[in-house]
């Protein structure tokens, strides 16, 4: 069995992932429920230009959608994998659990990175929506 250092040091990757795994299922919730707004609003959108804007951004939530679900399955194969270095000395080699993770940590801050930004142009487009389509008297009422 490998020392406790390195035991260690597998455990605290293992409960990295935990965070990024939690994280992940928030934004996914996330995500399910902005498509969900753009869904319920669309319907009172009439130019088309706008329509267009919405189709985009409808489209980038759904790619992002589809990176959380990889990322989750790989992070899930990576714990499993992390938990055999703690219980089964050499089953799985340091240096690819050490690749794996980083490669993971890069994907996972891509995605909240590309998450925020999608959010945020989400804001601004319905804002400019609303204004555009004079929608605002339409929430008003």
């Amino acid at each position: 069995m490998g020392d406790i250092q390195e035991d260690t040091k597998w455990r605290e990757l293992y409960v990295l992932t935990e965070h990024w795994k939690s994280d992940l299922l928030f934004y996914k919730d996330d995500l399910r429920f902005l498509h969900h707004l753009l869904d319920k609003y669309v319907i009172w959108i009439t130019k088309e230009e706008n329509l267009e804007l919405v189709k985009g951004l409808q489209k980038s939530l759904h790619e992002l959608k589809l990176v959380v679900e990889s990322l989750l399955e790989q992070i899930a194969e990576h714990q499993k994998n992390l938990g055999l270095l703690v219980t089964l000395a050499n089953m799985y080699k340091e240096k690819e659990a050490n690749q794996t993770h980083a490669q993971l940590e890069e994907r996972f801050a891509t995605f909240v990175k590309d998450f925020r930004e999608n959010r945020k142009e989400l804001f601004r487009l319905s804002d400019y929506i609303i204004d555009s389509e004079e929608m605002a008297n339409i929430f008003n009422d």
